[in-house]
């Protein structure tokens, strides 16, 4: 990371990607980009904002210009490349304040004999022809006087107080291609009584570690800061790290800079061209002494260790799409599914209840003038036809499989208890005056199917009926607890095929049969020869 950069709206800025000193021009590719942004910085010295060698040029730098920007450089004798970033902040001066205490750069001097305060970001304005003196300001007055001087655009403060701590401003004039840029910097200086006699400060690494991959190439930073005449170098195992690019580990000859404080800041780089095994687990120190002491920290590399939150996450994300597709399947094919599982595995580990009958089927029957033709055939031909013939199902209708002569309560009753399911069907013409209508066999059958036995009931519309007010109250009983499926077809070999969706919801609801397929059932012909037995 450079240093984050502060400029007014409508003013120069120039950044400078910091090279090793040991690169050459003809050694190195260094492309600036915005960060966000695939297209390079313009090198076009005629454009607002461009780049030339190392540095990028804002002239002058707009709001708009805010953001994160990125100096690639790409080594010709390297595989790998390396990146530095800084922030850039443009803001927007507030009319009729000569200093904006917000966005001032904060720099520390202390009470010595002289210090110097630098006006930020000036760097690669001072050696240029084209800018006027540099002239200061404190609290918004003009600095004069035999105890302030300017040397390189910095301020020089003699015999430096407490007082001379507060809001400090630094202006000229920058022409470029014949037009004129004002320049303005804003400080907050803190003046610190206690002079700098200590040991170095290393601001990173602070003891810690950082997860690498083995066999890649890593570059750690050793940034110091203290007084002049101290060294920095870093340790390996104990021995002495050179600066020698011929090892796989080397140090960089080391940088110096100069802080907002004045003091020089040293930055030396340790580099590991191919980490190996053997390097992990084992600190790195970075060293740095002067006059005052001698100080270290160490870095520790460990092996990298996979994101488990990341995988989580997106398991748990995974896991619920899945969750959620599955449900819908179901849903949607819940039937089918049904249905299958019923031929794949049930009709093997199925049980035996002592039951006789798969359904008891109840229905109003004729009476009178009133026309039953269709509901008959339903329950005589259709219901029978697939049901019995084509899935095996084993039924007992009154009227067909009851002998001559016996007593329909005794009949009703014994079969109920003998039934798994109680099949009641309606159609357009039935209402409370022919069905159940003091029909013993059909009350005890609703009776047992309610109260007694808890059959489980399957209620058939053959046609759409309306309303259910004219019913009886245990069929809008069932109808409201159980629901009803409605007969949409006809008398075609379509509508009787058992693969339609009305007939898969009938089987739905009804026991499952010790049957390997349909195709099987239907070509047996058990089931025919005891429907003509029956009739008989």
């Amino acid at each position: 990371m450079l240093r984050h950069s502060l400029v007014p709206d409508g003013q120069p800025l120039a950044i400078k990607c910091s090279l090793e000193k040991s690169l050459k021009s003809g050694d190195y590719n260094l492309t600036w980009y915005k960060v966000g942004n695939k297209t390079a910085v313009p090198r076009d010295k005629f454009s607002r904002i461009h780049q030339q060698k190392n540095l990028i040029w804002f002239l002058p730098a707009m709001l708009e210009d805010s953001g994160d920007y990125e100096c690639v450089i790409s080594c010709r004798n390297l595989t790998s490349c390396r990146k530095m970033y800084t922030k850039v902040t443009v803001f927007k001066r507030i009319d009729g304040l000569c200093l904006n205490e917000k966005f001032a750069v904060e720099e520390v001097i202390f009470t010595l004999s002289s210090a110097k305060v630098v006006c930020p970001n000036l760097d690669y304005f001072r050696n240029v022809k084209n800018i006027q003196p540099v002239r200061w300001y404190k609290d918004c007055q003009l600095l004069e006087g035999s105890r302030f001087a300017i040397s390189n655009s910095d301020l020089i403060i003699l015999n430096v107080t407490v007082h001379d701590q507060g809001n400090y401003t630094c202006e000229t004039i920058y022409t470029y291609n014949g037009k004129q840029y004002n320049i303005s910097r804003d400080i907050s200086l803190i003046v610190e009584v206690s002079p700098p006699k200590k040991p170095p400060e290393i601001s990173y690494p602070r003891n810690n570690s950082i997860e690498v991959e083995l066999g890649s190439q890593i570059t750690v930073d050793c940034n110091t800061t203290g007084a002049d005449g101290y060294e920095v170098f870093w340790t390996g195992n104990g021995v002495y790290i050179d600066v020698f690019y011929m090892s796989r580990i080397f140090a960089s000859p080391y940088e110096e800079e100069t802080s907002y404080d004045g003091r020089p800041v040293h930055s030396v780089k340790l580099i590991i061209l191919e980490v190996n095994s053997e390097d992990f687990e084992q600190p790195f120190v970075c060293q740095a002494s002067n006059a005052f002491g001698q100080v270290a920290s160490y870095i520790i590399l460990k092996h990298k260790v996979p994101d488990i939150q990341r995988w989580l996450t997106g398991g748990l994300l995974s896991l619920l799409i899945l969750t959620c597709i599955t449900l819908i399947i179901y849903k949607i094919f819940k039937i089918d599914l049904v249905l299958w599982y019923r031929n794949s595995v049930c009709a093997f580990a199925s049980k035996e209840d002592g039951k006789i009958y798969d359904a008891y089927v109840l229905y109003a029957k004729s009476s009178g003038n009133r026309s039953f033709s269709h509901l008959e055939t339903f329950v005589h031909s259709i219901l029978p036809d697939v049901l019995e013939q084509q899935c095996g199902y084993n039924l007992f209708i009154l009227g067909r499989d009851d002998l001559p002569g016996e007593a329909m309560v005794s009949v009703a009753d014994e079969t109920l208890k003998q039934s798994r399911r109680l099949i009641i069907i309606l159609g357009s013409e039935t209402s409370s005056c022919c069905l159940l209508e003091d029909t013993s066999e059909q009350q005890l059958a609703m009776h047992n199917a309610l109260i007694r036995d808890g059959i489980q009931v399957i209620l058939i519309e053959v046609d759409e009926i309306q309303d259910y007010t004219s019913m009886p109250e245990s069929i809008r009983y069932i109808k409201q607890k159980h629901g009803a499926i409605r007969w949409k077809g006809d008398f075609s070999e379509k509508s009787c095929s058992a693969n339609t969706r009305f007939w898969k919801n009938v089987r739905y609801q009804m026991p499952p049969r010790k049957k390997a397929s349909y195709s099987e059932v239907y070509l047996l012909p058990l089931t025919l020869n005891n429907s003509a037995a029956k009739g008989s």
